[in-house]
């Protein structure tokens, strides 16, 4: 299986990278972008999710929740912006993405 990353703009971005990447299902790593510290206070981190474990669908639905989670639970430090990436480049934020488009992206 190639990588899938999702890059993930945000005040909070760090513990948000690593409560996706505690979904049941799901295997990676992340690292900030060497951008980070010059765009203050969004910072930017690169997940890269090496392995999922289970149905694609369950892990799409659970990407959805956390992101819609995540946006709601963090008030004042608003995700930006969520762009997944899937192993043949093809790219989709997770704004108004469905659990779909989301799953096509990580079979892809």
């Amino acid at each position: 299986m190639a990588d899938i990353h999702l890059v993930i703009e945000s005040e909070d971005a760090i513990a948000a990278t690593e409560s996706l990447l505690a979904i049941p299902g799901i295997s990676g790593n992340y690292e900030v972008s060497s951008e980070a510290t010059e765009r203050e206070p969004i910072l930017t981190t690169v997940a890269t999710i090496v392995g999922i474990f289970g149905g694609t669908t369950a892990i799409a639905e659970q990407i959805r929740k956390w992101y819609h989670e995540s946006k709601a639970k963090q008030p004042g430090k608003t995700i930006a912006k969520v762009l997944i990436v899937g192993r043949n480049g093809r790219r989709l934020l997770l704004e108004d993405a469905t659990v779909e488009e989301i799953r096509q992206i990580i079979e892809g």
